[in-house]
């Protein structure tokens, strides 16, 4: 799952980025934005959690798992000590992470769970007016009422607990939470028509759920996903390098469920795309190193299947260039995390020419 927020850059002003986190004493907090001031004019209500809450320091409080961090999902509670986590989180444990207690039992707890899907439903909440329809045909979910929340639109909110939960392993919850940021936007889509700005978070999220899917093994509907998240991206510009990016990852997971199901001829016309996709990036921005590695992966990639199809001299020559590509390169002491991905790469690709007539290995991972 890529570690960027989609919604980094479509954030109102004063808010703050979910995902750029600040460091300190081993433990992560949300930077401060500047507050946003309480619109007093008509038709927009204060910007205030329904519940209670403030979003703005993320003191989500008994609705968060102290597990990942997130909002409670499928909430349980231990018996005998009652303390209540993430039914997958939990299930993890034998004792209690909270209190040590022996844990007899998980039982659910609807009636918690049904405060958290009220607070998310009503929490970080921006309705927004369809762009091109008449305020006189406006229904009244529209009519006269904005809410707004203190720190982040709906979206970002979403994303970011999605991402807690990812890390923690809690993926049915990471799913939940993208399929509800998944329908939020397809509404404004529908409403809005094919926003730019909406393809391109759309097309991030989908491919977040298409990673959540092939988590949970289920390799049909992350292809789904993964090509629906591709037919969104490729509306937009190229030239943009986080297009560029989310895009070719995309093709290139899609590619890799093809190759693991045995699908070789689609494995490689996915990672043919992705390559060109790349390259196309590079001749564009020639300077930027990260993208001539991506690109040598693709390379990797397609002679990879072309020796699995029997095609031994196009192997060959991919493998070749894509080897070329990196030894070409000279990285500064600033980019050593990019210097690592280089010799990784390379080191995979000179294996790959000195074993080359032994069995067919498994694909470079997505990147």
């Amino acid at each position: 799952m890529s570690s960027g927020c989609p919604f980094a850059g479509a954030a109102p002003a004063g808010s703050v980025c979910p995902m750029k986190e600040v460091k300190s004493n081993n433990n992560y907090h949300s930077g401060d934005g500047d507050k946003v001031k309480d619109d007093k004019s008509a038709g927009v209500v204060s910007p205030k959690c329904p519940l209670g809450y403030d979003s703005h320091t993320f003191k989500l409080g008994p609705l968060s798992c102290m597990i990942c961090q997130a909002l409670l999902f499928e909430s349980s509670k231990c018996v005998p000590c009652s303390h209540k986590f993430c039914k997958a989180c939990i299930s993890r444990f034998k004792d209690c992470p909270l209190c040590g207690a022996d844990i007899e039992s998980i039982e659910s707890d609807a009636d918690l769970q049904e405060t958290v899907d009220r607070f998310i439903e009503g929490h970080a909440r921006i309705r927004r007016s369809p762009i091109h329809a008449d305020k006189k045909d406006m229904g009244n979910e529209f009519k006269n009422v904005i809410y707004e929340d203190v720190s982040m639109e709906r979206g970002a909110f979403l994303v970011q607990q999605a991402m807690r939960a990812f890390h923690s392993q809690n993926i049915a919850s990471t799913k939940s939470r993208l399929s509800l940021c998944v329908e939020d936007m397809r509404e404004q889509l529908d409403l809005s028509g094919d926003s730019l700005e909406l393809c391109s978070q759309l097309g991030a999220v989908l491919g977040m759920l298409g990673d959540c899917c092939r988590a949970m093994g289920d390799s049909g509907s992350a292809i789904s996903h993964y090509k629906e998240s591709v037919g969104f991206l490729s509306k937009l510009s190229v030239k943009d390098l986080e297009v560029v990016h989310t895009l070719s990852v995309s093709l290139n997971k899609i590619g890799d469920l093809k190759y693991y199901d045995g699908d070789l001829e689609a494995a490689r016309s996915y990672y043919s795309q992705s390559l060109d996709v790349r390259q196309s990036a590079v001749r564009d921005n020639p300077k930027v190193m990260s993208q001539v590695v991506d690109v040598a992966v693709s390379l990797a990639k397609v002679a990879d299947v072309d020796r699995s199809l029997g095609h031994d001299n196009l192997a060959i020559d991919g493998f070749q260039e894509a080897i070329k590509c990196l030894e070409s390169l000279t990285l500064g002491p600033e980019e050593s995390g990019l210097e690592q991905r280089r010799i990784s790469v390379l080191e995979f690709l000179n294996n790959q020419m000195a074993e080359y007539q032994s069995t067919a290995t498994r694909p470079v991972a997505s990147t």
